[in-house]
């Protein structure tokens, strides 16, 4: 811990709590000291030259003198390659088994004293020299893998490990979870280790909650996605490549990953965005489907204080006519910051109150924080220490860290007996009246030195019986702890469909909900990071995530406020957030025109509301983000590869926000087709560059000529079409939603058929074509 961390720790916890940190952090060093083995001399090695081969199903393995590949191709046209007999599995990644063979593929003999394996979506050249080339079908080279390098200890233990690659010149970096330079990464570094920045993080700010060594990387010539599938501590440097002009003199794109250690094992996808997502769901698992409500309006804020300013605030949304789904608690909701307790002197009927909200439209979600006070009489430390939950140290001793509570324990996720003691404390949460849970300081987190890891490294963790410390653990913590929640909520509550979102994750995550920004800088750039976040995430498989609107700590200005609000209504999670200096995020806190607009933006999110539904369920069923880049459609489009202050939301809609402060115009790319301005209904053609209006009191929203999309209308669900261009047709897919159970409603896909002057809407089956079960309203034939 140097000074800047501990004054960083004064400011965020005070001098009380910060002295016991910097206790927490020595102590924290003299375990390492202790339990981690040092690191001697080291034998470095490369893979060598080729020797034989075995073939074997999907693939084989490949021999060099010093190591060895296998390599597998899936039924569901993914490939897996380990070296030194690295598997599939285990893998906190996967979902379940791994896919079977592919019969189909098969390896062969290659020119020069190689090999490769043939398969229908991509071809895998392995060089004499243990390069590994992924092509297309046609030959054409998306990425090169260099030979590795290891760096193994003489006296033995895990090998740290290189893995450079290259990359088209004209290809573009987007994922590693979520970033806040993103969503195209640009030349840098990008560390995988999950971690809390301790204070509000700006576009500059790396690492975040949210790391996952996932690149998806966009060229002319396809777009792949790549999955280092190790836990362990790393550091991603991209360089983009650079076209020589037509001189023929490329500068390719190079990537160089380096890990302490895990096996060196990957996964690759070929083809289209939404095919490569949709092979990755298919890997990792499907996105959890969120109840109904979650897609509606939530409000949270740090220092609700109790009971009355809570209904205080409710009764603020109801008076002004404001859609509210949902109503967050912080941890100023618990006895003494203690997890799964009531402050009963602020909430003395919490389960009345909860009640009574949702008569009203209105559920509760309570914050979740993994560490247990240690002290002994607190109820959770006393089962968790009766069944040997938490975490220990090489020496066997609870490890203790520093959080609100004050010294506290950490229950070991990667154990599932501990994962299902954790899951049955849920029981409390319901029984208070909660309807879903917010997992926040699941990085780990202590306040012994912000950026630190909370439990020290050599810490000791069951990972599924296999044990291991805490570099392997770290980086799955927050995803062990949501499959914890969730299936833990799944056996309490079997008939709802759990609402839970975490701070922190990894590859994966998706299966058990969703996350959110966390603590993002109020200001311009913080607004533009937090849609950075959310596209970067969906394109790593987790679809359902948004920011704290406004900033999690400051004052935004009302345009600020107003702009990220209209920019959240939008975006999966609309969730308005504030940390504990940052005052009141009520929309009529700033003024009467913002809450005039904010209005606005809420009823058109209700009216959504159906869109969303059905979105959400695609994403469950085809691994698709609801909130998708522009060039999603046409990855080839260079122009729109670039493009980063616009969104689609699924097939139909094309989101504009506003970045920039006292804007009221707005330049927007729009892909091929004819798009239309939905407040004027003006046609455009694309692809082109256009200047819109963006008014205080809207941002720019364009619809897909031809789009079919479900809404809610003034006398109930209606189908919303846009007519299509003369001489083509269009459609959509619409999911009705059944309700917060897991009966799996019928999709239907609608069609929509321009006819002279009129449009027409017919819903199409098995049985041919019938009558939309919904209204139709038509738009865009002015």
């Amino acid at each position: 811990m140097d000074g800047r961390d501990l004054v960083r720790s004064v400011r965020g916890i005070g001098s009380g709590r910060a002295a016991r940190g910097v206790r927490a952090a020595w102590r924290r060093r003299r375990i390492d000291a202790a339990g981690l083995p040092r690191r001697g001399a080291e034998r470095a090695r490369v893979p060598g030259r080729v020797e034989d081969a075995r073939p074997g199903p999907g693939g084989g393995v490949i021999r060099f003198s010093r190591s060895e590949l296998r390599i597998t191709v899936a039924v569901n046209g993914a490939v897996f390659w380990g070296w030194d007999g690295a598997e599939p599995q285990p893998s906190y990644a996967l979902a379940g088994s791994c896919p079977e063979p592919d019969p189909r593929a098969v390896l062969e003999p290659d020119t020069d004293g190689g090999w490769r394996v043939v398969a229908e979506r991509v071809t895998v050249v392995v060089s004499r020299h243990g390069a590994v080339d992924v092509c297309t079908p046609g030959g054409v080279v998306l990425r090169r893998e260099l030979p590795p390098r290891w760096w193994e200890p003489v006296g033995g233990g895990p090998g740290r490990w290189l893995q450079r690659s290259e990359v088209a010149a004209d290809a573009r970096f987007f994922g590693l979870g979520g970033r806040a330079s993103g969503p195209r990464l640009r030349d840098g570094s990008y560390r995988l280790w999950n971690t809390d920045p301790g204070d509000a993080f700006g576009a500059g700010d790396d690492p975040l909650y949210v790391t996952m060594p996932v690149q998806l990387v966009v060229a002319d010539a396809g777009t792949h996605l790549i999955f280092h599938d190790t836990t362990w501590d790393g550091t991603v440097v991209l360089r983009e490549g650079e076209e020589g002009a037509g001189s023929g003199h490329d500068r390719a794109g190079h990537c160089e990953l380096r890990m302490d250690g895990g096996p060196l094992r990957c996964w690759v996808m070929v083809g289209a965005p939404s095919r490569v997502l949709h092979t990755w769901a298919a890997l990792t698992g499907a996105p959890a489907l969120p109840p109904s409500w979650a897609l509606g309006h939530h409000h949270a804020r740090r220092g609700f204080g109790g009971e009355q300013e809570l209904r205080r605030i409710v009764a603020g949304y109801q008076e002004r006519d404001l859609p509210l789904d949902a109503v967050h608690l912080d941890i100023d909701h618990y006895d003494d910051h203690q997890v799964f307790t009531v402050d009963r002197e602020r909430f003395p009927k919490l389960p009345v109150l909860a009640e009574e909200l949702r008569r009203d439209g209105i559920r509760l979600v309570s914050i979740v924080d993994p560490a247990v006070k240690a002290v002994a009489g607190n109820a959770v430390h006393d089962s968790g220490a009766a069944v040997d939950a938490f975490v220990r140290d090489a020496s066997g001793r609870p490890v203790r860290g520093v959080v609100w509570a004050g010294e506290s324990v950490y229950p070991d996720f990667t154990d599932p007996r501990v994962r299902a003691w954790w899951g049955g404390l849920y029981e409390e949460r319901l029984a208070q009246g909660f309807a879903g849970f917010w997992h926040d300081m699941n990085e780990p987190v202590s306040f012994n030195a912000f950026g630190e890891p909370t439990l020290p490294r050599s810490a000791r963790h069951a990972l599924e019986g296999r044990g291991g410390d805490h570099r392997e653990a770290h980086n799955v913590y927050g995803l062990c702890m949501a499959r914890a929640g969730y299936e833990g909520l799944r056996e309490l509550a079997p008939d709802e469909r759990p609402f839970l979102f975490s701070r922190s994750g990894w590859a994966g995550m998706q299966r058990y909900g969703g996350t959110w920004s966390g603590a993002v800088a109020t200001g311009w750039a913080g607004l533009r990071a937090s849609l950075s976040l959310v596209l970067g995430l969906g394109l790593c498989g987790v679809p359902y995530s948004g920011p704290g609107i406004g900033g999690f700590d400051g004052s935004p200005s009302p345009e600020l406020y107003l702009r990220w609000f209209q920019l959240g209504a939008y975006l999966p999670l609309f969730r308005t957030h504030a940390g504990l200096r940052a005052g009141r995020r009520e929309p009529w806190e700033f003024g009467p025109e913002v809450l005039e607009h904010a209005r606005a933006a809420l009823r058109e999110r209700r009216r959504l509301l159906p869109y969303f539904v059905t979105l959400a369920h695609l994403a469950r069923r085809t691994g698709a983000p609801y909130v998708r880049p522009v060039w999603w459609g046409a990855p080839e489009d260079r122009a729109l590869r670039d493009c980063e202050d616009a969104f689609l939301l699924g097939d139909g809609l094309l989101v504009a926000p506003v970045l920039e402060p006292g804007a009221d115009r707005r330049t927007v790319r729009l892909p091929r087709g004819r798009w239309y301005d939905t407040a004027t209904e003006r046609a455009y053609e694309g692809p082109a560059q256009v200047v819109v209006a963006a008014p205080p009191g809207r941002i720019p929203v364009f619809a897909r000529a031809g789009a079919v999309l479900p809404v809610r209308g003034d006398e109930g669900p209606e189908l919303e079409a846009w007519a299509p261009a003369p001489g083509r047709t269009g459609g959509g897919l619409v999911v009705p939603d059944a309700g917060d159970g897991w009966e799996e409603p019928e999709l239907e896909r609608y069609v929509a058929r321009r006819q002279g002057g009129s449009v027409l809407v017919t819903r199409e089956g098995e049985d041919g074509s019938s009558a939309p079960s919904w209204p139709v309203r038509v738009r865009g034939l002015g």
